[in-house]
This record gives structure tokens, sequence and C-alpha cells, in this order.
């Protein structure tokens, strides 16, 4: 038989873990409560990679109801209240002066038809007034971004027209240089800087980004290129799934006093999920994450904070944050972490939408006209590269002409 003091010990526990329960219930009921209210928007989720490496992007082989070797499909999407999200139209580094722009232009297409296969599920967006439209159909607004500035082939006429196809983000580079751009490596040592940050053509981009309305995003890039961008574009920019680089010192996560930069420029930071990103180690927790946004809240304000989880297109994702069905329970951490229902509305959507807007309206100002300054061919000259449209030198001259087919000879003298 248990003792007077036994029984009331016992009581005792009991009482304090049913208090927990319901209070982790507020949260998570709050949490939801929140969501249903603003949307969640994700800045870079890599499904499409996967329709590629699985599927070959035949989409009338996979089913997203019953795909369950993805972080993502439409079940998991509605579970995790997955309002829009900038699906990445990503090549690897390798189709650089190859078919990057080809296989690009594939991603954009699959993105596309996934939209149109599951119009029930996913509404295709190209503006933030988009997304707010998607959200009230109760629909996940499908974004493009191009994950990597190879995809380019360094050409702002591409540029536009994937802006005609929807694409609404550039991520300035991937794990590789472009020949007008840095990336991250460059600060781990791993790569050469080739232009100190950006090249001419570089900036030149950056103004052409700004013109058209596309966001400019800074995952991926060099710390060099982070501040020039910030000081050159007259728009706010984004961090699409990058972390807090004074939780993890990972050279793809963002320094504290570029942080601040972003606040003053009213841009983003969309905290990523990648275990290597959030504790620098194979292995990482939920409570782990909200540290990056605790972090990035205390140093620059809950205005540049966002979510970029990254998934589908890393390997190693946090206990807790299994797949994308799992936000409920990261917005709910905040919340039990003191966050107010104004801070974690702005991080759950309002604050890209913000950015969105101000550079539809930096779009608006009209009265520049296209740029079509093409980058000096002497900067992207290589085997697979024609010079098409550069100036040929005169043949009576002493220089040397250069290499044409007989076709273009042909043209170019009939």
């Amino acid at each position: 038989m248990l003792s007077g003091s036994s029984v009331w010990g016992t009581l005792l526990i009991l009482s304090c873990a049913l208090k927990l329960s319901l209070t982790q219930d507020e949260h998570m009921n709050n949490a939801l409560r929140l969501m249903s209210e603003t949307p969640l928007i994700d800045g870079h989720n890599d499904l499409p990679w996967q329709l590629r490496m699985k599927f070959n992007n035949q989409l009338n082989k996979v089913d997203l109801y019953t795909l369950n070797n993805t972080h993502t499909n439409i079940p998991k999407i509605r579970e995790g209240r997955l309002a829009a999200q900038f699906w990445a139209a990503y090549v690897p580094c390798d189709t650089q002066y190859k078919d990057a722009a080809r296989q690009t232009l594939e991603q954009i297409d699959v993105i596309h038809r996934m939209c149109m296969k599951y119009p029930e599920a996913f509404m295709f967006a190209t503006s933030s007034k988009d997304i707010v439209d998607a959200f009230s159909q109760n629909r996940t607004a499908s974004l493009i971004g191009v994950e990597g500035g190879h995809s380019l082939d360094s050409s702002l006429g591409t540029l536009r027209t994937m802006y005609h196809l929807g694409v609404r983000y550039l991520t300035l580079t991937h794990s590789c240089n472009t020949p007008w751009a840095d990336n991250w490596l460059v600060d781990s040592g791993a790569e050469p800087s080739q232009h100190n940050g950006l090249s001419e053509f570089g900036k030149q981009l950056i103004f052409e980004m700004n013109r058209i309305g596309m966001l400019i995003d800074l995952a991926h890039v060099s710390e060099n290129v982070m501040n020039q961008v910030l000081d050159l574009s007259k728009a706010p920019v984004i961090f699409s799934h990058s972390s807090a680089y004074a939780v993890c010192p990972h050279k793809r996560n963002v320094p504290d006093d570029v942080l601040r930069k972003v606040q003053n420029k009213k841009g983003i930071v969309m905290v990523n999920f990648y275990n290597d990103y959030v504790t620098c180690s194979n292995t990482a927790n939920l409570s782990q994450v909200a540290d990056h946004f605790d972090h990035i809240k205390n140093v620059a304000g809950h205005s540049i904070i966002g979510f970029g989880g990254d998934y589908d297109g890393v390997g190693r994702v946090p206990g807790g944050l299994e797949d994308v069905s799992k936000y409920p329970a990261l917005v709910a951490e905040l919340l039990r972490r003191g966050w107010t229902d104004a801070e974690v509305k702005a991080a759950l959507g309002d604050n890209l939408l913000r950015v969105f807007r101000e550079v539809e309206r930096v779009n608006s100002l009209k009265g520049t006209a296209p740029d079509d300054l093409p980058i000096p061919y002497e900067e992207v000259k290589n085997d697979c590269r024609t010079s098409y449209g550069y100036p040929v030198p005169n043949p009576d001259s002493a220089g040397t002409i250069l290499s044409l087919s007989p076709l273009a000879l042909l043209k170019l003298n009939g």
C-alpha cells in the first residue's frame, strides 16, 4: 500500500505532466490558428530536382498524393499548412558552360506541369497578390526560383526570358563561381576568388533584376557579394535558405553584420533546416533550428525572418522537422519561447510579402529600357560557346578573323 506522501508525490507528477501537455496543446492550437490567418511562405524546396532524379521529369509516372520517399508530397503539404512555396529550378554546377540553360528550362517546365496536373492543390503564382489569392482558395501558391546564376549562361536576355516564364527569384550563384560572381566556397578557401565579389557584368545584372522586378537571392554567394549587392540594389534582397553564422559558423550562413545590413535594406533571411547549417554537424533538432530564429530576431529584429526549409535538397534534417508536415511544430516552439502573434505572423509570411511588394514597386517605376549590353566575350569564351553577334575583326586589317562556320559566313555575306 502506498504511503500518503507517495500518493501526493504521484499526484503532483501527474498534475505537472497534465499541465505541460495542456500548455503544449495550447501552443500548437495557437500555431494552427496563426497559420490559418497568415500564409506560411517557404523560400526554397527542391522537389522539382527529386522529380528529375527519380522520374526524369515524367510526371505521368508519379503520384504526388502517394509519393513517400521525399520530404514533400501533397498530404504532407496540407498537414504542414504550407501556403506558398518557391520551388527551386536547380541544375548542378557541372552543367555550367554546357547545357545549364536547357536543363533549367526543363525544371521550370516541370514546375508548370506540376501545377497543371494538380490544380486542386497548387496555384501557379508570380506575384504577391497571387500568394494572397491562393491562400484564400486553400491552395499552395507555387512560385519559381532559379538556384544558381550559371543557369543564365551569362545572358541578360536569358534572365528576362526566365522572368517571362514565371521565375521570380535568382540565386546569384550555387556552389561554383560564375563568370560574374563569386560563391560561398571562396570564403571557405576551397575556391579562389575570380571577381572580388561581383564583376561589372554582375553589377549590370543586379540593376536589371531590379528593373524587371525579380527578387535577388544571396544564399550561396560569398560575403563580398552579399555586401556589394546590399549596397547596390534599389530593392530589398532575400536569403532564400540560409541560417545564422553566429549560431553555426558555416560559410553558407549569414554573419551578424550582414544581418544588420539586411535589416537596413528591409530584406529577409529565410532560415535553412539542413543539419549542417543548423549545428555544423550531422545531427540537429527542432529546438536548435528555433535558436537561429531567436538569434536573427535578437540581432536584426523579427521583420527580417522567414522560413527556408531546403526540403528535398538536403540529406539530413532535424529531429522534429522530418518533412514539410512539421512546420506547425516549429511555429509552436517559437510561441513557447515567447514570440508574439505579430512576430510569428511576420516570420510566417508577412515579411516575405512586404519584400515582394517592394520589389514589385521598384519594378513599377518604369522608364528605363532593358539593358542589352552583353558580357564581354573574353569573359565567357570557352570551347562550348560561339561568338555570334560579337564584333568580327576586319579581314583587311592585321587582326585575325574569329572562326566561323560556312553557314555563318554565308549569312554574313548574303
